[in-house]
């Protein structure tokens, strides 16, 4: 490493120490520098995730014509493999390695999966647009090229993703692990926002060379990012025996299930992931359809919902840290997303992009604060021997209901802008409409958190008043 690489490098860390949230999850066994380089990981995950919900979606509804349903399914091929998540943390749990490695083998094949699907995928959009001599084709070859694109790319991410974060809870001590994975996710946010910022100056000027060659570049930075990352990370175990007694995972699940308000925090994150995913899919079209804003401006979007999640997940770090609830935190999350999606709603009446912009800022607010609770809730209720399994089973509900809600968002806006009569909302009242369905979603959610919020309440007077139990993990 040069002197200005180590110079970068030095400079990154100070950042970090001073103003990145979990910051002081490092120890003197796992310094910042270490954590910072495991979590590029995240930084190509989130690059992905960009592309794929941030900038095509908007290229192939406006630019290509591709209805919003078959994007909005399309879309959501990804998240179709999220509820293996658990199994997949559990069998890298499980792995043993003729190498000695358990986490390695899963982020190394969930690479190549992921590296695969971004290869393919530009070739695939080409067919599906029906330019040039593609326009001969079958419609349903570049449907189905495209779709295989996305759906290995959504296998990748989501295996890199789980298997990564188990990683960085192995590195990290039991009472650190928490900050360790909200650290992560820090780092998913910034690269989102990063790469949101580099896709919109890069596609200014769009054309579909450019894009292209966007995706080759994310395709090779993917490669580049998660070997960096991996790079003497995981230490080789000497022995590669089974080790006796493992439980199967159905008998790790039903254990975790039993514990206390299991099913109803996975029901809530599931029910708030959904209400703060649906509009994923139509932000960036309703931003050029409706205000006609550029491809490089709609972009920007993205950037303005990671400012905002990272400005939830700051904030909230900072105010948990002091033992604030976390079912409360993420309750004040979904209050935000109710005037947030207000905000979106009128812009479209009032042809306000400033408005639209500060609605979307908000949604990743909200969505920060939310998603920071639950996980931090998540963190402290498992059990000791079932983190990963804890940690496993909220990303697969959460990325299952991000899934579900893209599909249904992109088709509830077609059905319903296919037979609402013409009023004054015009094209934007199939969007307005699934925004406003996500403020229900919101007060529902709102809803079953108050029953955790009362039983965590409940279960603080119950500590007072047994100070003997005291400390004492009941989950």
């Amino acid at each position: 490493m040069n002197r200005v690489s180590q110079s970068l490098m030095k400079g990154w860390i100070g950042l970090g120490s001073r103003f990145l949230p979990f910051a002081d999850a490092a120890t003197p066994d796992l310094p910042l520098s270490r954590l910072l380089r495991l979590s590029l990981f995240q930084v190509s995950v989130g690059m992905s995730l960009v592309l794929l919900i941030g900038t095509l979606n908007r290229v192939m509804i406006v630019e290509l014509g591709v209805p919003a349903s078959l994007v909005g399914i399309m879309l959501s091929l990804p998240l179709i493999f999220a509820p293996f998540r658990a199994v997949i943390g559990f069998r890298s749990d499980t792995h043993r390695s003729e190498l000695g490695w358990k986490r390695v083998p899963f982020i190394y094949k969930g690479t190549m999966l992921q590296f695969g699907g971004l290869a393919i995928m530009p070739f695939a959009l080409l067919v599906l647009s029906g330019g040039g001599q593609a326009g001969h084709a079958p419609a349903w070859i570049g449907q189905l090229g495209a779709a295989l694109s996305f759906l290995l790319v959504g296998v990748g991410l989501h295996t890199t993703q789980t298997v990564g974060l188990a990683l960085a809870t192995d590195l990290a001590p039991v009472e650190s692990q928490p900050k360790v994975v909200g650290l992560m996710y820090v780092m998913l946010l910034l690269g989102t926002m990063a790469s949101a910022l580099l896709f919109g100056i890069l596609l200014a000027d769009f054309s579909p060379a450019r894009l292209i060659q966007v995706i080759q570049g994310t395709a090779v930075a993917t490669i580049v990012f998660n070997a960096i990352a991996l790079w003497k990370m995981e230490a080789r175990g000497r022995s590669t025996k089974t080790v006796a007694h493992v439980p199967t995972f159905q008998q790790s699940w039903e254990s975790y299930l039993r514990g206390g308000q299991a099913m109803r925090r996975l029901v809530t994150v599931g029910l708030g992931t959904m209400a703060f995913s649906m509009e994923d899919v139509l932000l960036e079209p309703y931003g050029g359809q409706i205000l006609h804003l550029t491809v490089g401006d709609t972009t920007k979007l993205t950037a303005a919902l990671a400012v905002g999640g990272l400005s939830g997940f700051g904030l909230a770090s900072r105010v948990l840290s002091r033992g604030f609830d976390p079912f409360r935190m993420a309750g004040y999350g979904a209050l935000v997303g109710i005037p947030a999606f207000l905000a979106v709603i009128a812009a479209a009446p009032l042809s306000s992009a400033l408005l639209f912009g500060l609605g979307t800022l908000l949604i990743g607010f909200g969505a920060g604060l939310f998603g920071h609770g639950t996980l931090t809730a998540t963190m402290n209720l498992a059990p000791q021997d079932q983190a990963g399994l804890a940690l496993g089973a909220w990303g697969a509900v959460q990325a299952s209901a991000a899934g579900v809600a893209i599909a249904l968002g992109g088709i509830m806006r077609d059905l319903v802008a296919s037979v609402a009569p013409p009023n004054t909302l015009g094209a934007a009242t199939g969007y307005v409409s699934v925004y406003a369905l996500e403020i229900i979603m919101l007060l529902a959610t709102l809803l079953t958190m108050a029953h955790l919020v009362r039983d965590g309440q409940d279960g603080r007077l119950q500590a007072r008043v047994r100070p003997d139990n005291a400390g004492v993990r009941t989950t």
